[in-house]
């Protein structure tokens, strides 16, 4: 019996201890966005090659999994696709990178945890969720949208005096150039990085609502996520072609570039989203947003102590908020989604009111079909 009690409690924290894999996989990633921004590889170029090393990866599982299970592609799906490689990949991806040139990583992953607020804020606009202010869900989500957006205004406007954790630069911290706007005398990339990474989030959230659609009317995870990545692959390089001139940034060698390309697209966008999934499907939408903080406070303490970036006490209060708006939002999510299933029990008519029944009605009918209903 104890044995049994063990085996069960550790099938139990599968979900949670994939969770936790995958946010550390998720931190080494956002590490390596830092150090290869630092080495001087144009970010535009990482993205296209990132979602390209996605895309081998994801088309061949589409087609052994679900060869015979895909439905008919329409224009209307295609457009759904396009659109969710424009906004899950190519902006979101691109603002992502971008603005942790300006601000550190810790506060670029910070300011992540406001997707669930700007997705609801959609939502809403879309007739996707309803308000429903007289309700106690209704108030929680709201009151967690305006917690959420004052804890990002803090991050964006207060820093305060500078903590730091460590007594050492970073073990993998590398010099930057003097232009590099990431100089903490620059006044304007502050400001600049936070708002890219808004937008980021914004763009993230659009890709959900789209992607929500996308699933009803093309159920297929690994063929959607296979097109969505061909997709964002050819707006990717188009866009880094567009903008890039120097055709040197697509050489990769043996260095952090091509081990930074290869993590990002075999094990970010395969490993991770696999995962995921797989306690999306478990445990529900819910478990897997309320350990968005738990990413924050890995990528806090690695950074610092391998990238020696800073923490601001701002950016604590800030990122408090933020995470307080987020576990408000998802508490009323989740009250809503408990109402939402909750079955009332139907009454079952006794044996002898059912053969009450049968012997009055006086409708003709089969005699099989009578025997059927008893």
């Amino acid at each position: 019996m104890v044995c049994v009690r063990i085996c069960n409690a550790l099938y139990g924290l599968k979900p949670v201890l994939a969770m936790f894999l995958s946010h550390l996989l998720s931190t080494g990633l956002n590490i390596i966005f830092k150090l290869i921004a630092n080495d001087g590889m144009s970010l535009k170029v990482f993205s296209a090659y990132r979602v390209l090393f996605a895309s081998a990866v994801m088309i061949p599982l589409a087609l052994v999994f679900e060869r015979n299970k895909r439905p008919k592609m329409t224009w209307t799906v295609l457009a759904q696709i396009f659109l969710c490689a424009l906004f899950g990949m190519t902006l979101a991806q691109n603002l992502y990178l971008e603005s942790m040139i300006f601000i550190p990583t810790t506060f670029t992953v910070a300011i992540v945890n406001l997707i669930p607020v700007f997705t609801f804020i959609l939502a809403v606009c879309f007739r996707q969720e309803k308000l429903g202010l007289r309700s106690l869900q209704g108030i929680a989500k709201l009151a967690g949208t305006l917690v959420g957006i004052g804890g990002a205004m803090l991050f964006v406007f207060y820093k305060g005096i500078t903590i730091n954790v460590w007594h050492h630069t970073g073990l993998l911290a590398m010099p930057q150039s003097s232009t590099s706007s990431s100089n903490p005398h620059h006044s304007n990339g502050y400001a600049l990085g936070t708002v890219l990474a808004l937008l980021s989030c914004l763009s993230s959230s659009a890709w959900l609502i789209i992607q929500g659609k996308l699933s009803k009317t093309y159920p297929c995870p690994l063929s959607n996520t296979a097109l969505i990545s061909v997709m964002g692959t050819v707006q990717c390089v188009v866009y880094a072609l567009s903008t890039e001139r120097d055709w040197s940034q697509w050489k990769l060698g043996w260095n952090i570039r091509l081990l930074g390309v290869f993590y990002a697209g075999i094990l970010g966008s395969g490993v991770v989203v696999f995962m995921t999934t797989w306690c999306v499907n478990m445990r529900g939408p819910l478990f897997v947003a309320s350990f968005s903080p738990v990413l924050l406070i890995l990528v806090a303490i690695f950074c610092s102590l391998l990238l020696g970036e800073k923490l601001y006490l701002g950016s604590f209060l800030g990122g408090f908020l933020i995470i307080c708006g987020l576990y408000l939002v998802i508490w009323g999510k989740s009250i809503e989604m408990r109402k939402m299933t909750r079955v009332e029990p139907m009454e079952t008519p006794r044996p002898s009111e059912a053969q009450t029944i049968e012997i009055v009605s006086t409708t003709p009918m089969p005699i099989h079909s009578t025997t059927s209903r008893g």
